[in-house]
């Protein structure tokens, strides 16, 4: 068995294979075969540089070389915290060429979380850049290994500066190429990365992903979004995030011979120049940008006529934003509704618009098992709200060490407790209702926050809203919504908004009970509205 992996159940695994969605390749082999059809092909571009399919894999194995001199070995972790430049697909691809397991972190992550997922991996060595956003990287990773004994190596993408005992990337790909071995032991079955889990609350997890599951998830992903090699995928959120790098992504778009480019920044005026100069055909986003993306495509003259998808995901997409993005944006809207963990729905090019406002879309494999239930396990009936549980060919079945939070987060079958409250429609479609602990208890009465922020995200003066719950004597919970107004608008008292969700036809208590002003919404490091920063707001 793989170190630290909970496998599929043997029959499971083999019906898989089978099928044909397990296809026993690892990731060099992908590399290589990519190489094979498509290698004068143009594969990743950023700022600063170009690469072919075939320069792509001669720099990741000149890095593994440099790796593997470094002593990195055969199923050691690297933690990866760089941002959307070429160096994080070399390194990616470097990395699983010596079999070494990249941990993805993303650029935002600081000491607490740094230092708790060095220890969770025990990685051996850590890559950074020298400065990103304003930041200096190289001091935290000074930081960081000072209280992880199992770190050993820091890698700089830049400048080493002052710290004399750092890695200079350049010299891993500047080393000598003389008898070192770059090949891996690694089978399909076993880990290919970890991921973090994208919850709002706590220290992330890391997750698991096999060779074989992760590339099923990037084909079929790839298939339901209609990638081919003329494809060319923008790279707008940070390239760590599973969205980003597999939902097709940047993993996705590279496995038909198509073309990644990769953003510095989502800033709309940035990334449509991008799209007009590379013919970029989809990109992806989350809910947090679509109305600064839809205000900027409203008074842009660059031409967007080549992108014919727009995936948003990684949160809830109110419906009214949706219809907006509909008839506001030329690409045909793709809701993205999924979870590093596994499961990923996708509404389809051709559904209606209706469905493409007011659904999340339905999981890209026939494979994938979903069920709905109640708080008792129980299937609630069809079209009714309750847990979604999966399991399926690219779902984990256990967090990477993590042994007393997975009792709680499987099912004795093996179904993942996900935290997520959907509908299902009779085609099959889900419609995200909220998380399971993100309701609101007030006097007795739950409160669903993602759905009252569907509703107040309609108000035409709130750019961002979160609803969170505050302790109260008299009701147990109270709510409180915070809200960051959209540019020249008055601020919305909460009268107003309750006369606005009347208007909805949405019940008295679910208008909050107090209005928080806030100039910009804190998010995780993954993107996501961070609530737990929210609640530290709140009166004490």
């Amino acid at each position: 068995m793989p170190i630290d992996l909970t496998e599929w159940p043997s029959e499971a695994a083999n019906s898989y294979r089978t099928e044909g969605l397990w296809q026993g390749t690892t990731y060099p082999e992908l590399l290589a075969s990519l190489v094979r059809d498509f290698g004068s092909r143009t594969a990743v571009i950023d700022d600063r540089a170009r690469l072919t399919y075939s320069e792509l894999a001669d720099r990741s194995h000149a890095v593994a070389r440099g790796l593997r001199r470094l002593g990195i070995a055969d199923g050691d972790r690297v933690l990866l915290q760089l941002p959307n430049r070429v160096e994080f697909v070399i390194t990616w691809f470097a990395l699983i060429t010596l079999g070494a397991v990249p941990v993805h972190t993303q650029p935002g992550h600081r000491r607490s979380e740094m230092t708790h997922l060095a220890a969770l991996s025990e990685a051996t060595a850590y890559v950074i850049p020298d400065e990103h956003s304003q930041f200096d990287h190289r001091e935290l990773a000074a930081a960081v290994r000072a209280e992880s004994p199992r770190l050993q190596h820091v890698i700089v993408v830049g400048d080493p500066g002052k710290h004399s005992d750092f890695v200079r990337f350049a010299d891993l790909e500047d080393s000598p190429s003389d008898d070192v071995p770059v090949t891996s032991s690694a089978a399909p079955e076993d880990i290919a990365v970890l991921l973090l889990s994208g919850g709002t609350t706590g220290l992330p997890k890391l997750i698991p992903r096999t060779h074989d599951d992760y590339q099923y998830n990037a084909r079929a992903a790839a298939e339901v979004c209609h990638l081919g090699p003329d494809t060319v995928y923008l790279a707008a959120l940070p390239i760590a995030f599973n969205y980003t790098w597999n939902c097709p992504g940047v993993l996705g778009a590279l496995s038909v011979g198509g073309t990644v480019v990769m953003a510095s920044n989502p800033d709309p005026s940035y990334c449509f120049g991008l799209i007009e100069r590379h013919g970029v055909t989809i990109t992806a986003i989350n809910p947090q940008l679509a109305p600064v993306w839809l205000d900027e495509a409203e008074a842009t003259s660059v031409d967007l006529s080549g992108l014919r998808v727009l995936q948003i995901g990684s949160a809830r997409l109110a419906d009214d934003t949706a219809r907006q993005v509909i008839d506001g944006f030329g690409a045909t809207l793709q809701q993205v509704f999924g979870m590093a963990e596994g499961l990923l729905c996708l509404t389809r090019l051709d559904d209606p618009p209706a469905v493409l406002a007011t659904t999340q879309g339905k999981p890209i494999s026939s494979a994938d098992e979903v069920r709905i239930v109640s708080g008792t396990d129980e299937e609630v009936p069809e079209g009714e709200a309750g847990e979604l549980l999966t399991r399926g060919p690219y779902t984990l079945r256990g967090y990477y060490r993590a042994d007393e939070h997975n009792t709680k987060s499987f099912t004795g079958d093996g179904f993942y407790r996900t935290g997520d409250l959907v509908r299902r429609t009779p085609s099959g479609h889900l419609i995200v209702v909220g998380r399971v602990k993100d309701q609101i208890n007030r006097g007795g009465e739950k409160i669903a926050a993602t759905e009252v922020e569907g509703h107040l995200l309609a108000h035409p003066a709130i750019r961002s809203v979160a609803l969170v719950a505050c302790p109260d004597e008299d009701l147990g919970e109270s709510s409180v919504a915070f809200v960051v107004v959209s540019q020249g608008s008055q601020a919305p008292t909460r009268a107003d908004l309750a006369a606005f969700l009347k208007e909805r036809g949405i019940a008295a208590y679910k208008t909050p009970d107090r209005v928080t002003i806030l100039e910009t919404m804190p998010l995780t490091p993954l993107g996501k509205m961070d609530k737990k920063a929210l609640t530290e707001l709140l009166p004490r």
